[in-house]
């Protein structure tokens, strides 16, 4: 299973053997342990439940502890659900650690973007805006017409208009593996991923790249 969770810890760069700099995003990758098996039989589809994060036993309700007594791991903050190929063998109870992955790995990054809050059309979607000249005084962020006057006089369903920004999940696909450091907990993907510092983040095999359709035969 090719499949963990962790937190952003930041950007940096690194350079390759010719000199070159590479933008990458440092991410604390586990460990994680497996709390729970998802089964056909008895749920309905296969997966598989990851927690990440040790924390004091007093920071967990009664019915989280007991949930995690099952598989006998540690109180753990973050509880996520990774999707589970025929293939793969997981035990309940088994550490997840960063070495799943290899150098030269695609994964894409599952996390929630940063909040800017209510944003108007020019930010949130990068609108040009009214004219700045020939005595316009208020329209110069406005968004402009909104739909048709006559034949279909309502409002376009789907238009782009202001509203809350960003605090969505989003997801960064295809995201190269620079470097796995086991022994520190650490994995650096080249680019950015979602979200603040500190975030939660869900990393998984790519499922775009084109080294996972050449194995698929595809």
């Amino acid at each position: 299973m090719k499949a963990i969770l962790g937190k952003k810890v930041g950007m940096t760069q690194i350079f390759d053997e010719q000199g070159k700099a590479i933008p990458v995003t440092v991410i604390e990758a586990g460990p994680c342990y497996v709390t729970q098996l998802r089964t056909l039989e008895r749920d309905g589809y296969q997966a598989v439940q990851v927690g990440f994060e040790q924390v004091h036993p007093e920071r967990l309700s009664g019915g989280e502890k007991g949930h995690l007594s099952y598989s006998s791991v540690p109180p753990l903050r973050y509880l996520r659900e990774f999707r589970l190929r025929v293939e793969d063998e997981i035990e309940e109870g088994q550490r997840v650690l960063a070495d799943v992955f290899e150098v030269g790995d695609q994964v894409d990054v599952v996390g929630t973007s940063k909040g800017r809050g209510f944003a108007g059309v020019v930010k949130r979607y990068g609108f040009r805006g009214g004219p700045k000249t020939h005595g316009q005084s208020d329209r110069q962020r406005a968004p402009g017409s909104i739909g048709a006057g006559t034949g279909q006089g309502r409002v376009w369903k789907g238009q782009r208009m202001p509203g809350r920004m960003g605090n969505a999940r989003v997801t960064a696909q295809n995201l190269r593996v620079e470097v796995v450091d086991a022994e520190r907990n650490l994995l650096a993907v080249r680019g950015s991923v979602p979200g603040a510092r500190g975030g939660l983040l869900m990393i998984t095999q790519a499922r775009k790249s084109k080294e996972l359709f050449k194995q698929r035969g595809e």
